[in-house]
C-alpha cells in the first residue's frame, strides 16, 4: 500500500535525490537523523524513539503533511513536516543531515522550505482561512538552520529557555497556601477523564495566556488531539488549581505534564507542558502550588527531574520563579515566524 501513496512535490533537489512520504521502515533512519541533528546543533541529546515514530507514522502523523528525502544511495537524509497545529498556526520542522556537504544541504533545505510553504497554503485553504502563520524552531547555536530560515523569509521572534530541576526520592515540597488547593482531573471508572474537568483545564490555559506573546485561540478538540499525540501523555498528569472565593472553590489555574523518556541513568522524568494561572488568581501562590505538586508527584514515581520551557521575556517573570525554585538553564531555542497570506 505504501508504494501507492502520492509523492510530495518537492522541487529543486540535487540530481538523483528523491522525496516521498514516510513509511514504517523509515523510523530507524529518522531516529538517527534527529539524533545527529541535535548533537550537531546543540552539542548533546538523542531523539526519543517513541516521539519520532508517533510523528512519522503513528498518532502524531494524522495532523502532519510530511516528506522525507533520500540520497542517491537510498539513505534518509532529511525530513520535513507541515504540522496543522491549530487554525492559523502551522509548525514547520525541517531536519537535514548535518553530515551533508554544504552545497547539497543548502539545496535540500531550500527545496523543503518551499515545499512546507506550499503544504501550509493548502492546509490554510482547506480550513477556509485567509492566511496562516508558519512557526519554526532552532537551537540558539544552530547558525546553519537560522541561515536557511532567514533565506526563506522567516524572522527570529522569541527566545525560549529550557530548564531542568533535579528531583530526589525523599523530596517533600510544601503544600499550597490557605485558600488554594490542587487536585487531579477527575476520571471515570474506565480511566477516562471527565469532560467538565478537561474543558476547565483548556479554559484556564486559554485565558491565562491571552495576554502573552503570540497568543491565539486553540479550539478544545485541537488542544486535546495535539496533547494526546505525545507518547508521554497520561491523564493522571493533568491538574487543576482551585481558589476559595467567598466560601466557594473556583478554578484558578491548571497544569498539564507528560512523562520524559529515561535518561542515561535509566530514570524517567516529568515535563511541564503547560502551566497557567488565571489573572484573578495571581499573587496567591497558585503557580508554586502547581509546581510543587508536579515535583512531589515526580518524587513519588521515582523520577529524577522535572523539565519545562519558559519565554525569556515572559511578562510575568516566570523564569525568575523557576530559578528560585531550583530550575537551571539547560539550553535555549529560538522561534522563527513567517506570515502567509493566501
Amino acid at each position: 500500500m505504501s508504494e501507492r501513496l502520492p509523492r510530495p512535490d518537492v522541487r529543486g533537489l540535487p540530481e538523483g535525490w528523491t522525496a516521498r512520504m514516510p513509511r514504517e521502515d523509515d523510523v530507524a533512519g529518522a531516529i538517527a537523523l534527529v539524533t545527529a541533528h541535535r548533537r550537531a546543533a546543540r552539542g548533546e541529546g538523542a531523539a526519543d524513539p517513541q516521539s519520532v515514530e508517533s510523528d512519522l507514522v503513528g498518532l502524531g502523523s494524522w495532523s502532519r503533511r510530511q516528506s522525507v528525502v533520500l540520497s542517491p544511495d537510498g539513505a534518509l537524509v532529511a525530513w520535513a513536516q507541515a504540522h496543522d497545529r491549530a487554525a492559523g498556526r502551522i509548525n514547520v520542522p525541517v531536519i537535514v543531515d548535518p553530515g551533508l556537504p554544504d552545497a547539497d544541504a543548502d539545496r535540500v533545505a531550500a527545496a523543503l522550505y518551499a515545499w512546507v510553504e506550499a503544504a501550509a497554503r493548502e492546509i490554510a485553504a482547506e480550513r477556509g482561512l485567509p492566511g496562516t502563520q508558519l512557526d519554526a524552531e532552532t537551537y540558539a547555536a544552530d547558525a546553519r538552520q537560522q541561515r536557511w530560515l532567514a533565506s526563506a523569509a522567516y524572522q527570529h521572534t522569541r527566545t525560549w529557555l529550557h530548564m531542568t530541576r533535579p528531583v530526589t526520592p525523599d523530596e517533600q515540597p510544601p503544600g499550597p497556601r490557605e485558600g488554594v488547593r490542587v487536585r487531579r482531573v477527575e476520571r471515570h471508572s474506565s480511566g477516562l477523564p471527565l469532560a467538565d474537568d478537561l474543558q476547565t483545564v483548556h479554559r484556564m490555559l486559554e485565558e491565562s495566556f491571552a495576554d502573552h506573546f503570540n497568543s491565539y485561540r486553540e479550539s478544545f478538540p485541537e488542544f486535546l488531539q495535539r496533547l494526546r499525540e505525545d507518547p508521554g501523555h497520561r491523564w493522571d498528569h493533568w491538574w487543576i488549581a482551585e481558589i476559595e472565593v467567598d466560601g466557594r472553590w473556583e478554578p484558578g489555574g491548571a497544569l498539564v505534564s507528560t512523562v520524559l523518556p529515561a535518561d542515561r541513568s535509566g530514570a524517567e522524568g516529568s515535563y511541564v507542558d503547560y502551566i497557567g494561572v488565571h489573572r484573578r488568581s495571581r499573587g496567591r501562590g497558585v503557580a508554586k502550588a502547581l509546581l510543587h505538586t508536579v515535583i512531589r508527584d515526580a518524587a513519588e514515581r521515582g523520577r529524577n527531574r522535572v523539565g519545562l520551557e519558559v519565554d525569556a521575556d515572559s511578562p510575568t517573570g516566570a523564569d525568575g520563579l523557576y530559578s528560585a525554585m531550583g530550575w537551571a538553564l539547560d539550553y535555549e531555542t529560538w522561534s522563527w515566524h513567517r506570515d502567509l497570506t493566501l
